[in-house]
């Protein structure tokens, strides 16, 4: 297939070059042109601007931060994806922008699909990500030799937007269970005990979990170099804390991890690991 993929970073970049393996004809573009030297380097080609890629392509992907630079690229490459072609949006988007976007291409004959991944960088590379998406049904054909180049659970979800609420429910699990582990391991530390020990213990029994393997072991060792930079995090929560309020429904817990996400940031700790969230406790105050 012809495809198109537009954001190069520790997510997209792998998710090219398996893309490029199954021997897809690949064009990419990107802000920073040195972005893409590694998969020029395997194969694809480079195109001058998102309109251009559009033009030549059956399904154009992109992997960018927020809602924003999904809008703004959408704008670019509806004035040239033909006519039943296909954006895939792999990024963290509002729900509702979602629902917006596919409004928009179904009124020009063309189709928005929103299917963000969990896994990241790790899953990105192994092609293990679980993708959730939401769009017509009648695509997954057509979507099917994309995604399963990519990941390993691909489930859609519903229509338009269903994809993002899935991920947004993903974050929620996630990001409140790595507050439960730094929570446990400043717990460990004010009772004098060893925290790693203390995981180890746990990960063979019911806490066990992805989340304490990871995040937990980070934790343990003081490692706060990132897996998935915690201003990443922080985004997709004021997203999913936005959305429910637009629900009317509250979020307890999550409007406490809210508020630790909010003190991290504030730290200066953004562009570290999500477990840094032990260091927002530790600076709570000294136990005896």
């Amino acid at each position: 297939m012809k495809l198109g993929l537009i954001g190069l970073g520790g997510m997209g970049r792998p998710m090219g070059e398996h893309l490029l393996a199954a021997g897809h004809e690949l064009m990419v573009w990107s802000r920073r042109p040195d972005a893409a030297d590694d998969l020029l380097a395997l194969g694809a080609s480079r195109v001058a601007s998102p309109k251009e890629m559009a033009a030549g392509c059956e399904i154009v992907c992109t992997n960018v931060t927020g809602s924003a630079d999904v809008i703004e690229l959408s704008e670019q490459l509806g004035e040239g994806l033909a006519p039943d072609s296909i954006h895939v949006d792999f990024s963290t988007i509002a729900p509702t922008i979602a629902r917006g976007l596919s409004t928009q291409y179904a009124a020009r004959s063309r189709h928005f699909v929103d299917a963000p991944v969990s896994g990241g960088t790790a899953g990105a590379q192994a092609a293990t990500l679980s993708i959730m998406w939401g769009g017509q049904p009648a695509l997954a054909e057509r979507l099917d030799p994309v995604f399963r180049c990519l990941g390993k659970t691909i489930v859609r979800v519903g229509d338009a937007g269903a994809g993002q609420v899935a991920k947004a429910c993903n974050q929620l699990v996630m990001v409140t269970a790595i507050e439960a582990c730094s929570e446990a391991a400043r717990f460990a530390q004010a009772a004098g005990i060893d925290f790693g020990k203390v995981r180890k213990a746990m990960l063979g029994g019911s806490a066990g979990s992805r989340v304490l393997d990871f995040f937990g072991g980070k934790m343990a060792a003081d490692d706060f170099v990132p897996g998935v930079e915690a201003r990443l995090h922080h985004k997709d929560f004021v997203m999913v804390m936005d959305e429910a309020t637009r629900l009317g429904m509250p979020l307890v817990v999550a409007g406490a991890v809210m508020q630790q996400l909010d003190a991290l940031m504030a730290a200066g700790w953004g562009t570290q690991d999500t477990s840094r969230l032990l260091s927002v406790l530790e600076r709570c105050g000294e136990y005896p």
